[in-house]
């Protein structure tokens, strides 16, 4: 099941492929009572998501149809694995397809990433996080793939922690007066995250009690003595 904002995705993405004509070529091409069978099946190994949404797409085109998951999001899947069977009307089949493939294609392809970033650090003690760099419509479902593959989640928009970036101590004057600023301000459930660039400026974040320190823009030398520091 999906919510309502997955289902809005869902048929924002069939609008724009079928754009209230459907798909005109199987129409005229494949018989309307001709029964049709499909599988979807991995082409490599990789980790699963968007089976949920899939699903949707092919009951908005065509609720008769019936489409089986045959594993769930976060499963690994080996190339040549079935992931869901659907039976029904060939022609709805059709028209449906490419929209349930490009959720599956995408959402797969982050949680596979992920999944080869997640297993990079194991054994560190590091854990990779995304950002907000996210398809317009798709962070949700984007950051659940991130989840799924073994990452996790930074921030999810502007509204739920402070990031305090260069932008924002160029405006404040510096790091001191910007986390003042923010701790002045904030409810006390709310992180505070500061991006720093330089020693100093990472003393300063430590000295005012940041939750978060982001180093950004080091080379491996200079991470390593900064996190030393931290």
């Amino acid at each position: 099941m999906i919510d309502q904002a997955g289902l809005s995705l869902v048929r924002e993405a069939l609008a724009e492929d079928l754009a209230g004509y459907g798909d005109i070529t199987s129409r005229w091409t494949v018989p309307e009572d001709l029964p049709g069978r499909a599988v979807i099946r991995a082409r490599q190994d990789l980790v699963v998501c968007g089976l949920p949404l899939a699903e949707a797409v092919m009951a908005e085109v065509d609720p008769r149809v019936i489409f089986t998951p045959l594993l769930v999001d976060g499963s690994r899947a080996e190339a040549e694995d079935h992931l869901a069977e659907i039976r029904g009307s060939a022609r709805s089949i059709l028209g449906a397809e490419r929209t349930m493939l490009n959720f599956i294609i995408h959402l797969s392809g982050v949680a596979t990433q992920s999944r080869r970033f997640a297993l990079a650090v194991e054994g560190t003690g590091a854990l990779v996080v995304d950002t907000r760099k996210t398809i317009p419509g798709l962070r949700t479902w984007q950051k659940k793939a991130v989840v799924y593959g073994g990452c996790g989640n930074h921030r999810f928009g502007l509204f739920d922690m402070v990031l305090v970036k260069n932008n924002h101590l160029e405006t404040a004057g510096g790091v001191r007066e910007a986390l003042a600023r923010v701790k002045a301000g904030r409810p006390h459930y709310i992180k505070v995250e500061v991006e720093v660039e330089s020693e100093a400026d990472l003393r300063e974040a430590i000295a005012c009690a940041a939750d978060v320190i982001m180093l950004d823009n080091q080379d491996p030398d200079s991470l390593r003595e900064l996190v030393q520091i931290a």
